[in-house]
């Protein structure tokens, strides 16, 4: 997956640990994409000496402007998936990698938007009716002097819920829930759950550095 599409996947499957009453939410998920690419990216162009001097600056931007609105949960259990029997496991097991999880892409993105340079993203319009519970938003990211790159993102509404959340990206054909649910299902199958939550809380841990330095 090119850079530029993983610069997109940061607005992807994050957390379902919804915000309390200061965080907006929004019956519009068109509305909700465009705020959200405007907030982060926005943020990430004003701070940039701080990330310059201190990449790890770029966790809280990720964990303040898109985790609110990634639905991590929904998303970590997809990863889940036939790899374990989850009427079997133990519900802090499941919390405890749908934690290791957020923090693991969290890590992931940061580390992706050490290579933001003012790209452009472009919200495709939409219509949605009332009976749909997932919804695809295509957008496009714009670098001038390059082809655009087409990503379409995957979001949800909750049961009982007006408000949508994110759980997955699809850039160039490739799903990335479905490429980490690949990578780690197997993991679980081999070493069992709780030995892959370690291992990205692990992971999570590591220093943010510059992609390419991955």
């Amino acid at each position: 997956m090119k850079l530029y599409s993983l610069l997109l996947a940061a607005a992807v499957a994050l957390t379902s640990y919804t915000s309390g009453a200061e965080t907006p939410t929004y019956s519009d998920p068109f509305k909700m994409m465009e705020v959200l690419a405007d907030n982060t990216f926005s943020r990430i162009a004003q701070d940039q000496s701080k990330i310059t001097a201190n990449p790890e600056v770029l966790r809280d931007i990720v964990n303040e402007e898109l985790v609110p609105y990634i639905d991590s949960r929904y998303a970590a259990l997809r990863v889940i998936g036939n790899s374990a029997d989850l009427r079997q496991t133990p519900r802090e097991d499941l919390l405890a990698f749908v934690d290791a999880f957020q923090n693991y892409m969290v890590a992931t993105y940061a580390g992706v938007f050490t290579q933001y340079r003012d790209q452009k993203v472009m919200i495709e319009p939409g219509r949605i009716n009332d009976n749909q519970k997932i919804i695809s938003i295509k957008t496009r990211v714009i670098d001038p002097g390059k082809p655009d790159i087409n990503i379409e993102f995957k979001l949800r509404r909750g049961k009982d819920s007006e408000n949508w959340l994110v759980f997955d990206m699809v850039a160039e054909g490739i799903s990335l829930l479905d490429s980490k649910r690949a990578e780690l299902g197997n993991l679980i199958r081999q070493q069992g759950l709780n030995s892959v939550t370690a291992l990205l809380l692990e992971k999570a841990k590591a220093p943010i550095t510059k992609a390419e330095e991955k």
